[in-house]
């Protein structure tokens, strides 16, 4: 009882004559320990989930599925860029394309490791067809970038569409918009009837591709 009596009365001073350094101790410290310089990175997937091969898959369609969201959302803001061109609208983009080329890098990796594994028929069909989506979403980032250079040279050249000509390129905005929204929803929710309404909406923005291209040029 005595021992602990003493050894309570000895933390209790230590704590009150420091107490009154505690800015000091904190800012020496700070100086014999400095913070990395190098800033913090999350890893969006865990090379350990690579030993319960359905969890790393799973994990591996949700990162598509955040690819899939950034690639959409980096074609309507280049969309955009036709209406009202600016320097963060255009920055957000470019960001946007980064990203898309970021997630097809690790997730292709990651996916190619996964199917060296020993793992089903399925899980092996599975990890193909998220490979061949990356790709496709990676390219929608693409076009989406190349989109903004367009709409860059318009205002570099002080150039502008016509009244009718805008309001034909809206309309194929919009149907490309509806195709891209069509197809991501498919992809989310393992839609065959939805997948099947993508051919034919293509189609129909091929024709009218070609129809507002003759209309522009005359």
């Amino acid at each position: 009882f005595g021992i602990a009596i003493c050894h309570t009365v000895f933390n209790i001073a230590c704590t009150a004559i420091l107490l009154p350094s505690g800015n000091l101790l904190e800012k020496l410290v700070c100086r014999l320990v400095p913070d990395a310089k190098v800033e913090e990175t999350v890893s969006e997937l865990d090379e350990r989930l690579l030993t319960t091969p359905p969890v790393a898959l799973e994990r591996c369609r949700v990162l598509t599925g955040d690819m899939a969201v950034c690639a959409q959302k980096v074609f309507r803001d280049s969309a955009r860029a036709f209406g009202g061109l600016t320097p963060e609208l255009a920055q957000a983009i470019r960001d946007g394309e980064d990203k898309t080329d970021h997630y097809e890098d690790i997730l292709g990796s990651y996916l190619v490791k996964l199917s060296g594994l020993k793992i089903s028929a399925q899980d092996s069909a599975e990890a193909a067809m998220l490979l061949k989506a990356l790709n496709d979403f990676e390219r929608i980032g693409d076009h989406a970038l190349n989109m903004l250079e367009a709409a860059e040279e318009l205002k570099e050249k002080d150039l502008a569409f016509s009244k009718s000509a805008w309001h034909e390129l809206k309309v194929l905005m919009a149907a490309v918009d509806e195709i891209i929204s069509l197809s991501f929803s498919a992809f989310q929710d393992n839609d065959l009837e939805k997948a099947y309404q993508v051919e034919p909406l293509e189609q129909v923005i091929d024709d009218l591709k070609e129809k507002l291209r003759i209309h522009h040029i005359l």
